[in-house]
């Protein structure tokens, strides 16, 4: 039995409408993903379901006794409040009930609310929060106020776990977590005992943690089972079949259109209902929705920089006792898209800062390169006036924006970022959060820039515009320098990466984050291995007569034996295998993300399972060869 039923749900806010006669049911169990264009209303949909807010029509059934716990984007906490008493407003309802009874208040029915403290499991609820609490590794007495964002993020999620709820709905809940962070929650949903809705861009995250994916789509509802790398493949299909459909449509009623206008064979009464099929076929295209334009991306490259953007040699940082950078060594070429990796805290945006030379090192020495134009993307968007029109944000005093040789009127450009002329006079503050950050991209794009440095770029954007702004960054001749936690995003920009390795120790990869993550896995795997195979140091014998120097003989050491010329061609050889081996895994990894394998050949599915795993122990034996031979 369905928890909760969404049935014939509308609502709009003008002239669009958001939800438009939609549908949809949620399962004991289920993990579904809510995707969508930003300012579709899924937030709204996620707080209809919440109860936080109503349709303006339809109707929300619900299994009786239903308990739900609804996480904002931004999570609000009273003033002053001890990470304990946030807490514990997750279990508000149980806390008040047991109150009210060890109080035995008159004319109080002790039986009825005893009942429902149990059910509510209030007796313990001081413990539920302490273990929570333990479990999500937040300090007790520390000041909400006083935590990071991350952290504000945690406590919020501590709050709902408390709780207990049959049903968990989550708006951006990996907003503002680093890599480890979003992990950890990856982990934490997938042991959830409860049902699970949650609102993200992050396409990783979504194909790790969802069973379903639900899109909202010109106020439609429309499901998809599976992860959404399956989605993806069954998405593309539908919209091309959708482009056909309407293309035919179009061509019939143009037809029609060309015969009404011939005048005489129209007013014949044998075509009236010719006639009338015209009429609806207009009525059928003028209730239609077309799928709404994409963004269309440019940015000006402003003029070359140095072949040398930065070079940094064993530069250090702290303040205080606290040491942000060690002994960090490396070179910046122009072109380089380099991504930065850490927790939250490390000290990501001081490298940076290091590195573009907007502060100086405490040691070591670094030499910024000739002719850069550096453009910053603000993860808390706090170069926009919140109080400004979209029109004087992208270009104040003037209704032209130039970008390289092109000259575009405001309200196009603003146009170009799906912002129509009529919200061109809007103030910022009107803009919902995916909105303001496709704005900050509009103006940072508005500026001519060799060096882009984007932190955290893609929270609140749809995926679709995540999609475009990768391409658009692939192909950016100048050079990016990308903070974020989304790790597909990552995959598809970044050359490079620069990762916090703790106690303010960072190292450059050469990749992606894949690759990072394939390099420190199997460096972490050689050597738990090595560790093992190393022999016990033996005791030391007993003491015995002494020798004279004379006589002692020489201490004997092993000589390192050559290759032979059959052990020279192996190691000559092992890249190449390796690299074969892991473009098969990745092309096998595609095949089982996807839907194709499940339609069409469901019998190769476990084959397809166990080469994978093959392919996993053939790689550590290749690599642990390679080490052996390399090392002699």
């Amino acid at each position: 039995m369905a928890l909760l039923t969404l049935q014939d749900a509308c609502l709009a806010y003008g002239h669009v409408a958001l939800l438009d006669h939609a549908a949809m049911s949620l399962e004991p169990g289920e993990r579904l993903g809510l995707i969508g264009r930003n300012g579709t209303g899924k937030s709204s949909l996620l707080k209809i379901l919440a109860g936080l807010e109503r349709p303006d029509d339809g109707l929300l059934q619900l299994q009786q006794g239903l308990r739900r716990h609804y996480v904002a984007q931004e999570p609000q906490f009273a003033p002053g409040a001890t990470v304990f008493e946030a807490v514990s407003v997750g279990v508000a309802e149980a806390k008040a009930l047991r109150e009210r009874y060890e109080a035995h208040a008159p004319g109080e029915d002790l039986d009825a609310l005893q009942s429902r403290i149990e059910a509510l499991g209030g007796w313990t609820w001081e413990q539920r929060v302490t273990e929570t609490l333990e479990r999500l590794q937040l300090p007790a007495d520390r000041v909400v106020d006083e935590l990071s964002g991350g952290l504000k993020k945690r406590v919020a999620l501590a709050q709902a776990l408390a709780a207990a709820p049959d049903v968990l709905l989550l708006d951006e809940p990996t907003n503002h977590l680093d890599l480890e962070a979003i992990v950890w929650l990856q982990d934490l949903l997938a042991g959830f005992a409860g049902a699970v809705i949650l609102i993200t861009h992050d396409r990783a995250f979504l194909d790790a943690v969802s069973t379903r994916i639900l899109e909202l789509d010109r106020g439609q509802l429309r499901s998809y089972p599976g992860s959404f790398s399956a989605y993806e493949a069954t998405k593309a299909r539908e919209l091309e079949d959708e482009a056909l459909a309407n293309a035919r449509f179009d061509k019939l009623l143009a037809q029609e259109e060309v015969w009404i206008r011939k005048g005489v064979e129209a007013r014949r009464t044998r075509s009236v209902s010719r006639i009338n099929r015209l009429v609806a076929l207009r009525e059928q295209r003028a209730a239609r929705r077309d799928v709404v334009g994409k963004v269309r991306l440019e940015l000006d490259t402003g003029s070359r920089s140095g072949k040398i953007v930065a070079e940094l040699e064993g530069v250090a940082k702290s303040y205080g006792t606290r040491a942000i950078v060690r002994d960090f060594t490396a070179t910046i070429l122009r072109g380089d898209k380099v991504g930065l990796i850490g927790p939250n805290g490390a000290g990501k945006t001081t490298l940076l800062k290091l590195i573009l030379g907007e502060i100086a090192p405490d040691a070591g020495t670094v030499r910024q390169g000739t002719q850069l134009q550096v453009a910053y993307f603000d993860q808390m968007r706090d170069a926009l006036d919140l109080d400004a029109t979209l029109a004087d944000t992208i270009s104040p005093g003037s209704e032209w924006v130039e970008i390289g040789s092109t000259r575009k009127h405001v309200m196009g450009y603003l146009g170009d970022f799906l912002f129509s002329p009529a919200r061109a006079n809007s103030p910022v503050r009107t803009l919902s959060g995916g909105e303001r950050n496709r704005l900050l991209l509009a103006r940072l794009f508005a500026k001519p820039a060799n060096v882009l440095v984007l932190d955290e770029p893609t929270n609140d954007l749809d995926i679709e515009t995540l999609e475009l702004l990768e391409e658009l960054l692939q192909d950016y001749a100048g050079t990016v320098f990308v903070v974020s936690h989304d790790r597909r995003f990552l995959d598809a920009v970044v050359t490079s990466t620069i990762v916090s390795e703790g106690d303010g120790r960072w190292r450059e990869y050469e990749g992606s984050v894949e690759d990072w993550l394939a390099q420190s896995q199997r460096a972490a795997a050689l050597a738990a291995k090595a560790a093992k195979a190393a022999p016990k140091a033996e005791a030391p014998a007993p003491a015995a007569a002494p020798v004279s120097a004379a006589a002692a003989p020489a201490p004997a050491v092993a000589p390192k034996r050559k290759l032979s010329y059959k052990e020279q061609r192996e190691l000559d050889e092992l890249p190449a295998r390796i690299a074969a081996l892991e473009d098969e895994q990745k092309a096998l990894g595609e095949l089982l993300n996807g839907t194709e394998l499940y339609t069409r050949s469901p019998e190769k599915i476990a084959e397809t399972h166990a080469r994978f795993a093959a392919i996993d122990e053939a790689l550590l034996a290749l690599l642990e060869r390679w080490e052996d031979l390399g090392s002699r």
